[in-house]
């Protein structure tokens, strides 16, 4: 049996309102094993994000975690002192941001930065760690990487930067990176560079990764498993063919039918987009909270329970009426 390197059980993260409670991450339950691609895809504000950023302890005043356990290697991190978490931040589990532009500090060059993580979180001197920070930024695939190791991120290319936080987040060899969107505002070109680098780079390394993705072709192409996402909750997890092929939950299905083929000789039918919008997280109606969207809704909906039920082998959803759905 293989021990998940992280547990997420049940996790809740809430943020104070207006009108009451937001609950950007709702009952959230997950496991990575060594060496695992879990991709989590959802639409903007599902929750995606906050779930990575939970796992380090990053939840945004006034956002706290309310409730749930984040195990990781074993260890409970879910109430642990910043000394502990920062020991796993860099170390141990490596953090890709959405925006490189903003997650790299402005004033210090990205050699300065990565030579600071790496004394950090080893035993090694300054100039050894500046030794591995130029290796690290050939290793990403930056040209020049002497030149470019005094080079300020507002220097680079957006494609540069993320490489450099790339280089950043695995200086220091972790077991787990935390991919956040980490191909958005690139072109399609360096989007797929970028993805055959993460994949090089897992394999090398033998990294596990959550790749967290709003689009379902990025996630397709790297992920082993799937995690689909709505309003805080985890509504459907199979394993990356199994979804595409044995979709169960009706908000999967409906990103299924808004992602354009580019498969050779395929029906080029129109692509349909999900009616409405996502629902205010503080404003959830009881049950499921894709109900409104949701072509096959009923009025049982209201009292469905969220959690994830088995729905075939390593697939689970979180819809009791999937037979309705998929038409089987």
């Amino acid at each position: 049996m293989i021990v998940a390197l992280l547990e997420v059980e049940q996790l809740r993260v809430a943020f104070p309102t207006a009108a009451g409670v937001a609950f950007a991450v709702a009952g959230v339950s997950f496991a990575v094993r060594p060496g695992e691609c879990l991709g989590i895809v959802g639409e903007s504000g599902s929750g995606k994000s906050m779930t990575c950023r939970s796992i380090l302890g990053l939840v945004p005043k006034p956002g706290a975690i309310v409730a749930g356990s984040i195990r990781w290697r074993g260890r409970e991190l879910v109430g642990a002192g910043e000394r502990r978490l920062r020991r796993v931040r860099g170390a141990e589990i490596g953090m890709i941001f959405q925006d490189p532009a903003s997650a790299l500090n402005p004033v210090y060059t990205v050699g300065a930065q990565i030579v600071e993580t790496i004394v950090s979180h080893t035993d090694h001197g300054r100039a050894r760690a500046r030794a591995e920070a130029v290796e690290l930024l050939g290793r990403v695939g930056i040209p020049s990487p002497r030149t470019r190791f005094n080079a300020y991120p507002h220097q680079l290319s957006g494609g540069m930067r993320q490489r450099a936080m790339i280089a950043l987040a695995i200086s220091c060899g972790p077991a787990l990176i935390l991919a956040d969107e980490p191909t958005t505002n690139l072109d399609v070109t360096i989007q797929d560079q970028i993805l055959h680098l993460l994949a090089d780079l897992r394999e090398e390394q033998e990294m596990a990764m959550i790749l967290v993705s709003h689009d379902l072709g990025v996630v397709s192409q790297a992920a082993d498993r799937v995690g689909v996402m709505y309003a805080g909750h985890i509504v459907e997890e199979a394993p990356t063919r199994e979804l595409f092929e044995h979709t169960h939950h009706p908000y999967t299905s409906g990103l299924m039918r808004a992602l354009p083929s580019i498969r050779p000789g395929a029906q080029r039918d129109p692509l349909v987009p999900i009616e409405g919008q996502p629902p205010e997280l503080d404003r959830l109606a009881p049950g499921c909270p894709f109900q409104p969207r949701c072509t096959h809704r009923r009025d049982d909906c209201a009292a469905v329970d969220t959690s994830l039920q088995p729905a075939g082998p390593e697939h689970r959803t979180a819809c009791p009426f999937v037979r309705a759905a998929d038409g089987r």
